[in-house]
């Protein structure tokens, strides 16, 4: 049903034009888009019933996210709910979780600040610092690439309490006003849609209370959270894959050569095979994360790595392909298979490239062969 009722509302409101004028706002959202997404309690899905949502589990955002991707939707549903707004559902206190009752009514926007210049895809690197000051901390550095960082009110901010600059232990997680004295932002366009920032924490002061679970104990839930991201990315790029499939066989039953469709040359029909064949891979895959989401973390880790290197793999393939079957329009704003190629591109350096990805799954299944050996 939800996700029937998504793609209805999708297919009548969400057009190429609704596209470009959510891109053309000033931080690349549409609020009236925004707020019939909560009304239809879209964001209530993505969060779990102990904080006031719908679900929150695994096949609820491979469902909301294949939807959003099929549409080319570019309003920031991961950054809100999956990731910032799913950090606090975890780690936060009552107080702290009474804002998500703001986000899945679409009056407030969050951010989660976590990568930084130097850390590339190691989640484990931060190097900003959060130091005790009297009765709260006082934070310094800069986090890169913050998705809805320049839109959001709140951010949730990484910083390290204790540790090496790439030690797993000694990271905390702060909820900081984006208005906050010391904090700065400089937003701009993504290549995909919707907009980043650059932002620098210059003796930014917080209260104790800002604090966001235990001090010194918050990588387990970033990990647990961008698995759930990986998830959320990988179906978002099956809904697209989708769209720029169907982009192609239209194309290829409209288009002449020699007075007949080239759809009917061989060649191309071996080809869209191909593509067929390695979609449908790619969802087996991404139905098999959202089950693991919720298992030991060796398991969850293990599939989050695996499905991002394929996904990472068959999104540049299916790309590619439907690019070049249709020549030169493929690459022109004016037509929709632009916005999907580039975002179908972009996905494979979000959370991780296949390089990364396959790199880790080695390590993680190594370091489970070692520990059955024991």
């Amino acid at each position: 049903m939800l996700r029937d009722t998504l793609r209805r509302f999708l297919s009548d409101v969400y057009s190429d034009e609704q596209r470009n004028a959510s891109l053309a706002t000033e931080h690349g959202v549409s609020r009236e888009i925004w707020l019939q997404l909560a009304e239809l309690g879209v964001i209530h899905a993505l969060f779990g019933e102990d904080v006031g949502g719908l679900g929150g589990h695994g096949y609820d955002i491979v469902t909301v996210f294949e939807e959003v991707g099929r549409a080319g939707v570019v309003e920031p549903l991961l950054e809100n709910a999956v990731l910032a707004g799913g950090l606090i559902a975890d780690l936060g206190t009552a107080d702290q979780r009474a804002v998500l009752d703001a986000v899945m009514s679409g009056d407030h926007h969050l951010a989660f600040a976590h990568a930084e210049p130097g850390s590339r895809y190691d989640m484990s690197r931060v190097i900003t610092t959060a130091k005790p000051d009297g009765q709260g901390f006082v934070l310094n550095g800069r986090k890169s690439v913050v998705s809805n960082g320049e839109g959001a009110q709140t951010l949730v901010v990484s910083a390290r309490t204790a540790g090496a600059d790439d030690a797993e232990d000694g990271m905390s997680l702060f909820l900081v006003p984006a208005d906050a004295s010391g904090l700065s932002r400089r937003g701009y366009p993504k290549i995909d849609g919707g907009y980043a920032s650059e932002i620098e924490l210059h003796d930014v002061k917080l209260p104790d209370d800002a604090l966001l679970g235990r001090a010194g104990d918050a990588f387990p839930a970033i990990e647990a959270r961008t698995s759930r991201a990986i998830a959320a990315v990988s179906a978002e790029a099956l809904g697209a894959m989708e769209t720029a499939k169907q982009l192609t066989i239209d194309y290829l039953q409209t288009r002449t050569q020699f007075g007949r469709p080239i759809g009917k040359f061989q060649v191309l029909q071996h080809r869209m095979a191909d593509m067929l064949i390695e979609i449908e891979q790619a969802r087996s895959a991404v139905l098999n994360l959202a089950g693991a989401l919720d298992k030991p973390r060796d398991v969850r880790e293990r599939n989050a790595s695996a499905t991002k290197n394929l996904i990472g793999r068959v999104a540049r393939l299916v790309a590619e392909d439907c690019i070049q079957i249709h020549g030169g329009i493929g690459m022109t704003q004016e037509y929709a298979l632009a916005h999907y190629a580039r975002r179908l591109v972009m996905v494979d350096h979000e959370f991780g490239d296949t390089d990364h990805h396959l790199e880790r799954f080695i390590a993680l299944s190594q370091a489970q062969g070692s520990d059955h050996d024991q």
